[in-house]
């Protein structure tokens, strides 16, 4: 963590159980102010029930999670973005049926800062300028890149002051990665936390600041992205070495 930077987000000992699964087994990890924090690992290693348990949307069976030093374990997920947490989910989860301007206000909707919002959704337009071509047309005919764009700009409608990304780039062509995230780079430079779920490892460690690696609902390694970007450690980690 950046030593200056003080924690923002601190989950505990996460424990959580669909059934007789446990999905995950006493993830422990933090996110300091203005840090870029990857997570990573194969499929059903426990990353998107991780950011579903941060933003409210699965109960733990035990474990701590706190937000600027305050728990908000049983907090509704409207609760939690109006405390300053907004997650883009994988998926992107548009409403198809809406239009890109529709769905936009839907994302600062706990927001009465009108002034403000019409302000940010501008900033939206330069971090993404096709959604400002796209405003009128309905999300559900747009490309998955240029859906994934108006998702992220759907979760900073919010104002939030942490940013959960599930899988940005799944699905999405190349060219838009590549523009999406020149985006959250722009974001990382403007000082916005961020906790990344991505399996592009090398797009992860090449954003993050410190990364962790989840195997069967476990860390089994963590460290700083620029040392993890060189080496096998990261590919031993998801093959079963710990660390």
């Amino acid at each position: 963590m950046n030593s200056n930077a003080g924690t923002l987000l601190e989950i505990s000992n996460l424990t959580v159980s669909f059934g007789a699964v446990r999905a995950l087994k006493g993830v422990t990890l933090s996110v300091g102010h203005g840090e870029v924090v990857a997570l990573l690992g194969s499929n059903g290693a426990g990353k998107t029930t991780t950011l579903r348990t941060v933003s409210g949307l699965t109960r733990p069976s035990s474990g701590a999670v706190t937000f600027e030093g305050t728990s908000i374990l049983g907090l509704t997920p409207e609760k939690i973005v109006k405390l300053g947490i907004s997650q883009s989910p994988e998926g992107r989860r548009l409403f198809g049926g809406l239009s890109v301007a529709d769905n936009l206000r839907l994302g600062a909707s706990t927001r009465s800062d009108a002034h403000q919002v019409a302000a940010d959704l501008d900033n939206m337009f330069t971090l993404f300028p096709i959604i400002k071509q796209r405003m009128s047309q309905l999300a559900g005919t747009l490309s998955g890149g240029e859906q994934q764009q108006v998702a992220l700009a759907r979760a900073l409608m919010a104002s939030p002051r942490l940013l959960l990304l599930d899988e940005p780039s799944l699905g999405v062509a190349p060219l838009l990665v590549r523009h999406i995230f020149e985006a959250l780079r722009e974001l990382k430079r403007r000082g916005m936390t961020m906790l990344l779920v991505e399996q592009n490892t090398a797009l992860a460690l090449d954003l993050a600041d410190r990364a962790y690696v989840l195997r069967n609902g476990q860390v089994v390694l963590t460290d700083e992205a620029s040392d993890l970007r060189v080496g096998d450690r990261v590919a031993q980690a998801y093959l079963g070495a710990s660390q």
